[in-house]
């Protein structure tokens, strides 16, 4: 757990360094992703299109391109 995470939950505050790789603008969870999936456990498409305030399609487009990524990396790596 990152340690401004556990700091925002101290002083019970959203965290505001919006430059940080795990900030989502969703205060609800503290504006966290990890803090999300600390809640929430597995979410749908359709959970993390609206936590990150884009389209359930955009999410669903992100995902089969990594599955896509995934894919490609283990089959190299199986060769």
């Amino acid at each position: 757990m990152k340690k401004c995470l556990l700091t925002c939950r101290e002083i019970n505050v959203a965290c505001p360094i919006d430059d940080c790789r795990h900030w989502i603008n969703y205060p609800e969870e503290r504006n966290c992703t990890l803090e999300s999936v600390s809640i929430n456990g597995h979410m749908t498409l359709r959970e993390c299109a609206e936590r990150l305030g884009i389209s359930f399609v955009r999410v669903k487009q992100i995902e089969t391109k990594a599955l896509k990524k995934i894919s490609l990396l283990l089959k190299d790596e199986a060769i």
